[in-house]
């Protein structure tokens, strides 16, 4: 699978020297990477902007943009 092309997603930003450079939600010190590791571990979307205050729209934009980056992969072997 390629990797996503996270500067394609308005809603994170990575700056060296910041959280040593990791995508991170845009204003945050909040890794991405932690959503998805969250979710993965049985949090809801509700937990995880509780527990790393975040917003739903933050939590949205990254699981759509990779949603729709996902869905632009053409299938292997076609």
């Amino acid at each position: 699978m390629a990797a996503l092309d996270w500067s394609q997603c308005p809603e994170v930003e990575s700056i060296p020297g910041k959280v040593s450079g990791a995508w991170v939600l845009r204003g945050t010190r909040m890794p991405v990477s932690i959503i998805f590791e969250n979710l993965e571990a049985g949090m809801t979307v509700d937990e995880v902007m509780e527990q790393f205050d975040v917003t739903r729209e933050q939590v949205n934009a990254v699981i759509d943009f990779v949603t729709r980056s996902l869905e632009e992969v053409p299938a292997s072997g076609a």
